[in-house]
């Protein structure tokens, strides 16, 4: 007769840890010019703002349907090369190209029509992040 061993207990189930969204979040040395150059450039709205009163440390953004957060840090380097770029879905980038720079940002390029379906222009905005302006073609 061959002994059999007892089947192992199931693991206990994992609890659902998919997120429920992504937020980016630019650190910054300038607060005020970052929050008044996605304004200006894109049509950003404030939702939240911590503290609510005082010098503030965290501005959270809307821009369409997504979040956009800045936060404070007076000792930040801006400038640095990235490695992520900010893509921002508009009605039409070439009317938002002639805005950037006085916004304090800078135009990279040309918009371009990309093989994909889409009009894309690189820019900066006033910390160095890159950014791309995209609208379907």
């Amino acid at each position: 007769m061959s002994a059999t061993s007892p089947p192992a207990p199931a693991p206990a189930p994992v609890p659902n840890t998919n997120p429920a969204a992504v937020q980016p979040v630019i650190i910054t040395p300038d607060l005020d010019r970052l929050h008044a150059f996605y304004r200006e450039l894109v049509g950003a709205e404030e939702f939240t703002r911590v503290p609510e009163e005082g010098p503030v440390f965290f501005v959270g953004l809307r821009i369409g349907g997504s979040e956009l957060g800045l936060v404070t840090d007076p000792n930040v380097e801006t400038g640095a090369p990235t490695r992520i770029a900010i893509s921002i879905a508009v009605e039409d980038v070439d009317a938002l190209l002639d805005r950037v720079e006085p916004l304090g940002g800078t135009v990279q390029g040309p918009a371009n029509d990309m093989p994909w379906g889409q009009r894309v222009a690189h820019i900066q905005d006033p910390d160095g992040n890159a950014l791309n302006l995209t609208q379907p073609l």
